[in-house]
Parts: structure tokens; C-alpha cells; sequence
């Protein structure tokens, strides 16, 4: 406790004007750097970083606009290599939703393979990485997008699926053809694939002009 009409300590010898001087000189912090991750917000980035940063997400603008550019039925998303990364959590979903009955087993590929991106994205979020989770919600879109097809194709069960058959050749084996049909949905399928896709398309969009905003703030905040 500071004694009365002192500003030195007689314990410690502390002096307390220069104490509340160097608090009352404290910078605060802009808000570039607060919304900037610690790597950047902890001292200028290099502009290589920033750049390389812009070329991704330039790259998953591109990307985005060829899965777009083909119609759901074509299942061109299906065919590209993220669907080889959504796969293994789609299965992983069905594993690790079989205790909870047929329905949610069947419905747990589809949960998980969208629940994945949208924990990474969260994840990045709460370290204040905002790029890195601008990148993890085009994933949810990404993820979306390669749903559609599947959706769409609950009734003609023409996709090629996991084993090389389709859901016409293979009874009560195709994911969306099994929970729609239990929901009494299934002429539902095209209008629900069409939603997965559009919708994945504007998580896509919107991804990436939030992580060029941030890439932005990052940029100034190195100016600045």
C-alpha cells in the first residue's frame, strides 16, 4: 500500500511517479493489430507473406469459380481432389454415428463432413487467425458444393459411389436416396442439391472477400 503524501516507497524504494509515467506512455493498440494474428500484430510482416497470402486465396477464387461453372449432375466437384479430402471424414461420420441408430448413421457422413471445416474454422477463430478462418469457411462452402451432387442424385442413383456401384444397383446404400426416403422427401432431391450447391456458393464467395479483407488489414497494419 502507497503511504499518504509519499511517491516513494519506504519498503521497496519503488518510485511511484515514474511507474504511473511509464503506464500512462503505454501505446495502445490499433486496430489493424488487434485484428491482425499475433505474427503479424507483433511486428511488421514481411510483404512476401501478404502476397502469397492474396495468390491463395486468388487461387481459391478460381477454384470456386470452375466447380461453379458446372451443373450439379455433372458432379465435376465430385471429381476434384478436396472430395478426396471430404471423404474420409464423410465415412469417418458414419462410423462414429452408428450407435445412435440407421437414420443418423446413414445421415452422419454428411454432418461430419460439414461439421470438420466448420471446427477448423472455429478453431482458427478463437487464436484470432482470421485468414486461417476465412480459408476453413470456404472449406464448409467447398464442402457444401460436393455435397449437391449426392443430394441430387437420391432418386436416379447414377453416382458412382464408395465400391464402384451406384444406388440403383445396390438396395439401401445411397446415403441421401435412404434419409430422404425415410423423411418422405425424396422428390425433394433436386431442389435440395440445388441449395447445398448455391448455398456452398456463397459461403465460398463470402470466405474469400473476408479473407481478402483481412489480408488487407494485414497489409496496412505492416505499412503502418
Amino acid at each position: 500500500m502507497r503511504p499518504p503524501n509519499t511517491d516513494t516507497c519506504p519498503r521497496c524504494g519503488v518510485i511511484f511517479a515514474k511507474v504511473r509515467q511509464r503506464s500512462d506512455q503505454a501505446p495502445a493498440q490499433s486496430e489493424e493489430a488487434v485484428y491482425a494474428p499475433a505474427a503479424v500484430a507483433g511486428g511488421p510482416a514481411a510483404s512476401g507473406v501478404v502476397a502469397a497470402r492474396c495468390a491463395f486465396l486468388a487461387l481459391l477464387a478460381f477454384y470456386s469459380l470452375r466447380i461453379l461453372s458446372h451443373s450439379i449432375a455433372s458432379n465435376y466437384v465430385g471429381e476434384t481432389f478436396l472430395h478426396l479430402v471430404n471423404l474420409p471424414f464423410h465415412e469417418a461420420g458414419h462410423v462414429l454415428f452408428s450407435p445412435l441408430g440407421r437414420f443418423l448413421q446413414v445421415a452422419g457422413g454428411t454432418i461430419m463432413q460439414l461439421l470438420v471445416p466448420v471446427v477448423v474454422a472455429i478453431s482458427f477463430y478463437m487464436r484470432r487467425d482470421f485468414y486461417a478462418a476465412a480459408v476453413g469457411i470456404w472449406w464448409l462452402g467447398e464442402s457444401m458444393a460436393d455435397v449437391a451432387p449426392y443430394a441430387d442424385d437420391a432418386r436416379a442413383g447414377q453416382l458412382p459411389l464408395l465400391g464402384g456401384v451406384t444406388g440403383s444397383e445396390v438396395e439401401d446404400y445411397h446415403d441421401w436416396e435412404v434419409m430422404l426416403g425415410k423423411l418422405g422427401l425424396l422428390t425433394w432431391d433436386h431442389g435440395i442439391g440445388t441449395f447445398f450447391f448455391a448455398a456452398g456458393g456463397v459461403v465460398m464467395a463470402a470466405a474469400i472477400i473476408w479473407g481478402t479483407m483481412v489480408s488487407l488489414r494485414q497489409h496496412s497494419a505492416e505499412r503502418g
